[in-house]
Parts: C-alpha cells; structure tokens; sequence
C-alpha cells in the first residue's frame, strides 16, 4: 500500500486527489495538509512514501516546504502540483528536491501514475519539459562540462546516458533489451556512485559528461583516457 500526503489549499482539490488515488487501488491518503508548514509537520509525523505538494499555499509555500522536508528527510518522493507549468517554477521544484512535477489540469489517470513511478524514484516529466530544465541547469551552472565519471561501469554509463535522453526505465529496458529491474538496479548503483538525488541531475550529469548532445541523442560510447 503506497502512504500519500497531500498538501493543497483547497479542500475540494484534495477530496477529489484522494477520491482519485484511493479508487486507484494499492494507494491510502494518510494525511491531509492545507498549507505548507502543516504539511512539513505531517510529513514528518506519518512518513508518507509519496508527498503530492501544491505550489501556491499560504504561510508556507509548497517549494519551501519542499526544502524543508527533503532537509529533514532527504529521501521523500514530494510530487508538485501547480495550475501552470512555469518553468521557474519546474527548476526551482527540482532543485528543492522534488521527484517530479505536475499540472493540475493533466488527465486524472497521470496523477495516478506519477505517484506509482515516484515511488520507484522514476522522473515525472515530460521530455520537453526535461529538455528545458536540462538545458536551464547547464546554463546556469559554472562546470558545465565534466568528464565522463570513471567510477561507473559500462552498462551504469549506458543506462545514464539514455536517462540523459528523457527515456523512462521501461523505455530503456526496451532499448537494451534487459528487464525494467536490471535498469532500476545500474540506476540506483550510478546516483549513488555520483552522489545524486533524482533522475534530473542524473540527466544533468550525463549532459554535463558529454554522454548526451544537445539534441538529446546518446553520443558514442567514451571514457577519458
């Protein structure tokens, strides 16, 4: 059973989100939080697996509380939810600590999804979105090159590279023709050899590394000498 938070102003929103999860099956809501520092204390007090976290929110913002939580808990799955996909707003989710982002107006059944992949620590945004973001962190970061991290094996550098790409783990398991586990698995060794929290500065780093080219195509596979 996947443990959910949800955090949002408005009560009708969260009815409806835990109306959608729990007819969704395999998911509870185990709290319910109207601003951001309830959620921050819910957090903390239920350890949700999941947090969905509304952006706009009196006292605390959602991406404050974000902050806060992953500084407490840098394992939390939080999930953003916004009316409007800013991409202010997607960096500055990601860069808190948040696994993914979400609009509210998407289909019900992405909600869903997106509580189901974050879980398993999959990214929650679209490639154009991952694209922007991408693109938005090179830019804004002194080291944008790097070189390719020798700590990684062959196969963890492959798999990194199509993370880079926007692919999902099953994606990548289609690509490499191994299991969805045997990804989850060289993924998880990779982020943990490199010290990286979520599948966006995975991404960031395979960019950085000249794995992935700007237009986001796995370039051939090197190590430096």
């Amino acid at each position: 059973m996947i443990r959910v938070l949800v955090a949002d102003d408005q009560a009708l929103v969260r009815a409806g989100v835990r109306m959608l999860l729990q007819a969704a099956g395999g998911m509870e809501v185990v709290a319910e939080a109207e601003d951001g520092a309830e959620a921050v204390r819910l957090a903390e007090t239920h350890l949700p697996d999941v947090i969905l976290m509304d952006v706009r929110m009196p006292r605390v913002d959602g991406l404050e509380a974000t902050r806060r939580i992953i500084a407490a808990r840098p394992a939390s799955r939080i999930v953003v939810l916004t009316t409007f996909a800013e991409d202010a707003n997607v960096y500055t989710a990601l860069r808190a600590g948040a696994v993914g982002f979400l609009v509210k107006d998407d289909e019900p059944e992405r909600m869903v999804d997106a509580v189901r992949r974050a879980v398993s620590g999959e990214q929650l945004l679209a490639p154009s979105v991952l694209r922007r973001v991408v693109e938005r962190a090179l830019t804004a970061d002194e080291e944008a090159a790097a070189p390719v991290p020798a700590r990684l094996t062959e196969r963890e550098l492959e798999v990194l590279a199509l993370v880079g790409t926007g692919l999902s783990n099953a994606e990548i398991a289609d690509e490499l023709h191994v299991g969805v586990t045997t990804i989850k698995t060289h993924l998880a060794a990779a982020m943990d050899k490199l010290g990286l929290r979520n599948r966006i500065q995975a991404a960031v780093v395979a960019h950085r590394a000249g794995l992935v080219d700007a237009a986001f195509r796995v370039r051939p596979s090197r190590r430096d000498p």
